[in-house]
């Protein structure tokens, strides 16, 4: 896909006061507006083309301001996912880690409130929830994108900060995704959505939010390769399957290994076993219709929690639906060694 880019444009840099931000927003928008539009999963949320992905108004405005405004530090540590990927769960994991040795098992704030509040989106909650606490509070080093690895901000690749990258088995992300956006919720009551066989063909052609699915996967498998001193590349289902070697793998690349003395403890397993899926799930916090402490949000907590299994997509899928996404996946990945990575 051929793209417009910001290459040869200006981009007016002013203090973030609300008036300007609001200017800010608005230019972007006019952008955006000359960029290729083609329908989307529901009739209110067409796609956008840019850099080589699609993308949705919101994303891709959020993901434009963050290319011009936000500053990476060599201290940072970045979540990166497609989403519906175990994007919760890896920001759950790398809290826990980076902030273990500032809380004891009762006052881990993971267990009041949802992983998202911990790990900032750079294109979400940077551009849009500037006021929330975690993004004023300098000490803060994690953060998180679902923005492909060649979209990322200028800064982000300058400063040298690590960031890790989780994919998972596409059959299943689909349906994880296409379940998610049915409880997506706004004051006119539910969102309209094709159906699954509709959403599932658009998909398959690439056509989703952050899509196509692959190529937002391989974009970040080469940074891997290119500099593997950076880049963590982790599969949501060998993590799910046996996930202590990977959190210790994760702490250790992150900078926060375990000590000898926490592992006397189990401290790591402590951490396996707060983050779970199972634990987050049944937490007051992420129950009924709580929702986010720190901004509006149109998705409930417990939207994040469904079921976190490997292979539901038995439970929707054809056998020829699924043979295609297969068959999609050897293509794509043929010869990359990507298919072979983490067995």
């Amino acid at each position: 896909m051929e793209s417009k880019t910001l290459t040869d444009t200006i981009v007016p840099k002013q203090d973030e006061t609300e008036t300007e931000l609001k200017k800010n927003h608005e230019w972007y928008q006019a952008l955006i507006s000359t960029f290729p539009h083609v329908e989307g999963w529901g009739p209110e949320d067409p796609l956008i083309e840019y850099g080589g992905h699609w993308w949705l108004q919101f994303f891709l405005e959020g993901c434009l301001f963050a290319q011009d405004f936000f500053q990476a530090r060599a201290n940072d540590f970045l979540v990166c996912s497609y989403p519906k990927t175990g994007t919760t769960w890896l920001k759950a994991l790398t809290f826990a880690i980076a902030n273990r040795s500032r809380f004891d098992d009762a006052s881990n704030p993971l267990l009041k409130r949802n992983p998202h509040e911990f790990v900032p989106y750079i294109e979400i909650d940077f551009p849009f929830f500037p006021e929330v606490d975690v993004l004023n509070d300098k000490g803060n080093t994690l953060f998180s994108t679902h923005v492909p690895h060649g979209s990322l901000p200028d800064s982000v690749v300058k400063s040298g900060c690590k960031m890790v990258y989780i994919w998972r088995d596409p059959k299943d992300t689909f349906i994880s995704m296409w379940t998610f956006i049915h409880k997506e919720s706004s004051e006119l009551g539910p969102v309209p959505l094709n159906n699954l066989e509709e959403c599932f063909d658009m998909f398959c052609r690439g056509l989703s939010a952050y899509g196509p699915y692959f190529d937002h996967v391989l974009s970040y498998w080469k940074a891997y390769q290119e500099n593997p001193d950076r880049v963590l590349f982790l599969k949501y289902e060998t993590m799910r399957a046996d996930p202590l070697p990977y959190v210790k793998s994760l702490a250790e690349f992150m900078g926060y290994g375990f000590t000898a003395v926490e592992t006397k403890k189990g401290v790591a397993e402590k951490v396996v076993n707060l983050c779970s899926f199972e634990t987050l799930k049944n937490l007051e916090a992420n129950k009924g219709d709580k929702v986010r402490e720190d901004h509006a949000a149109v998705y409930a907590n417990s939207a994040y929690f469904r079921k976190g299994k490997v292979g539901d997509w038995e439970n929707y899928l054809t056998p020829e639906m699924a043979a295609r996404v297969d068959g999609l996946m050897e293509e794509k990945f043929k010869g990359t060694g990507l298919l072979e990575h983490g067995k």
